[in-house]
């Protein structure tokens, strides 16, 4: 499941990471990377364990606890600390997938990549290239979201980020470990969330068939949940 979730950050708070960011510390952002990735990566990056990182991070955090969309989708468990990246003129990431296991700074405490998510903190207008191209059932597909704007997909897809050729592109990274480890379950409960939400709409939340369905959500998610 590839989805758009907006306004994660708002347009305030983007200006704030962004005059942050600028003032910082950037290095290769091949660090992060697996030996795979390593190989076809070509960008900027924070370093995860400076004080700006973590900060910036927490705040991303907490941003993500207050958005009802995400925990629909990814269902977290876990997140990893999220990281921040920048693409220049000529950088790019070619084709990938993510680690599946990760270690959590120095504690030394390893997550499941289940899903990976980009929180963009540049307008579209402000670079050309930068898609993040992510494979999914429908074939290769471009994303490109306004500051602020979330995409989410599963940790497994084959993903890349076009070349930049103007201007420069500013994100957010990280990967959740969902209850929910398969991508077509979570996938089905996103959908049946959706749906109650929906129903909602019209009927009462007492009405026999919003319980009906509201029950049979919350006895699959008790029934496929990990903990």
């Amino acid at each position: 499941m590839l989805l758009h979730i907006e306004n994660v950050l708002s347009k305030d708070e983007v200006a704030d990471f962004r005059k942050i960011l600028e003032a910082s510390e950037w290095v290769d952002g091949r660090v992060s990377a697996g030996e795979q990735a390593a190989q076809c990566k070509r960008n900027l990056q924070i370093p995860f364990d400076t004080p700006v990182a973590r900060e910036l991070g927490e705040r991303v955090l907490h941003a993500l606890a207050r958005s009802p969309m995400f925990t629909t989708a990814a269902l977290p468990l876990r997140v990893m600390p999220p990281m921040f990246n920048r693409y220049d003129v000529g950088m790019t990431f070619g084709d990938h997938v993510d680690n599946s296991i990760r270690v959590v700074g120095q504690t030394g405490a390893r997550i499941r990549c289940d899903v990976s998510s980009t929180l963009f903190l540049s307008e579209p207008d402000e670079y050309d290239g930068g898609e993040l191209m992510v494979r999914d059932t429908y074939g290769m597909r471009g994303v490109k979201l306004p500051a602020g704007d979330l995409a989410l997909y599963p940790a497994h897809s084959l993903h890349s980020v076009t070349p930049i050729t103007r201007g420069a592109r500013w994100a957010s990274f990280f990967w959740t470990q969902s209850m929910i480890r398969d991508d077509g379950l979570r996938t089905f409960l996103y959908d049946l969330d959706m749906s109650i939400i929906e129903v909602r709409k019209s009927l009462s939340d007492d009405h026999l068939g919003v319980l009906g369905i509201t029950a049979s959500y919350h006895n699959l998610l008790r029934r496929w949940a990990e903990m």
